[in-house]
């Protein structure tokens, strides 16, 4: 596993473009100005390796000229966007991957195109959100590992898939910290979370999923040397990058199930309010409904109590006592409908 290149650039300093270095038979690295003289310098023995950064098809012109690079292989280069893969020529190997970008949103996918020759390795790829070209730095990481680039081209592939594959881990554990940070928020309070975030991290973990699927493809071409630029000796190494791809394709799927299962969660807990509210108000016109029934009975009575011809009925004078048998009677017939209702809920709890 390497690090990351980065590098600080002031404000005032211009970030570079494409970068030209030429790789002696002891390791180091040296900066050349030209293909030309990248040319030049390794007849006397060693590589060169072309780090191009936004190129158009002018500057990438030269390539078909003096490296016999397929116009095919520069059209690629020139139309981003694509999925990895591995298109073996005669006289070199181009193959893509993807570099990830993690955005407020979800994933950014950026190409980066490689071509390995005999004595040659070609590197292009686009700029960052912030401006700086994706393998700024990288050769600080190269002088470092001078010992291991001094045995060839397929060394130098090596360093740069490598790097980039550890980059993709940084990405993934990013989304994994974001869906531990949704899963608190969930449990703690599901009605304002913002459910669109987890199909954010869903359609980033799968934009992963896929450019992993086709880079294990790739590298495994690579480890049966259906290149012949990949020498026997660097095989091992990218042997470990595949197990790094396949790890972290292991985990992306995790990944993806646990968003599925934070959207089951929140859907039940949602489910589960609703109930909750469906139930108090259930509740509610169970108890305005018990009132309704004892009362409806007591209105009639009231009223047909409250009129003159219940003086008539009783006279005048056992108006009195008339009146308090006439509350008695209200007084059961309410204890007689309240006893009634809460026999038949207890039947009806029962039958549930």
């Amino acid at each position: 596993m390497t690090e990351s290149p980065s590098e600080t650039q002031h404000d005032d300093t211009p970030l570079p473009q494409s970068r030209f270095f030429c790789i002696d038979t002891n390791g180091k690295l040296s900066t050349i100005s030209s293909l030309q003289e990248g040319l030049n310098a390794v007849k006397s023995g060693g590589y060169f390796w072309l780090d191009y950064c936004d190129p158009n098809l002018e500057i990438l012109q030269p390539l078909i000229s003096e490296l016999n690079i397929h116009p095919l292989t520069i059209e690629d280069i020139l139309h981003v966007e694509q999925l990895p893969k591995l298109d073996l020529f005669s006289n070199y190997s181009f193959m893509i991957f993807n570099i990830f970008e993690n955005t407020d949103s979800e994933i950014q996918t950026n190409e980066l195109d490689l071509i390995i020759g005999s004595n040659f390795v070609i590197s292009s790829a686009r700029r960052d959100q912030a401006g700086r070209p994706f393998l700024m730095g990288f050769e600080r990481i190269a002088e470092r590992e001078s010992q291991r680039i001094k045995n060839g081209p397929s060394f130098l592939l090596h360093l740069i898939v490598d790097t980039v594959t550890d980059r993709k881990l940084e990405v993934i554990d990013q989304i994994e910290g974001k869906l531990d940070l949704d899963e608190d928020e969930i449990l703690a309070d599901s009605r304002t979370f913002d459910l669109s975030r987890l199909m954010d991290s869903r359609r980033s973990l799968m934009t992963i999923r896929k450019s992993i699927f086709y880079e294990r493809e790739v590298v495994s071409k690579l480890i049966r040397q259906d290149s012949p630029f990949i020498s026997e000796q660097s095989i091992i190494f990218f042997r470990d990058v595949n197990d790094h791809l396949s790890r972290y394709y292991e985990i992306s799927e995790t990944a993806r199930d646990q968003v599925t299962s934070l959207m089951e969660i929140h859907l039940s807990m949602i489910n589960n309010r609703m109930s909750q509210t469906s139930n108090r108000t259930n509740a509610i016109m169970r108890r305005l409904t018990l009132i309704t029934t004892i009362f409806m009975p007591l209105t009639l009575i009231s009223g047909i109590g409250g009129m003159s011809e219940f003086t008539l009925l009783v006279g005048e004078e056992n108006l009195k006592i008339g009146y308090i048998v006439l509350f008695v009677l209200m007084a059961i017939i309410a204890l007689v409908n309240y006893s009634y209702l809460k026999r038949m809920e207890r039947e009806f709890n029962e039958e549930e």
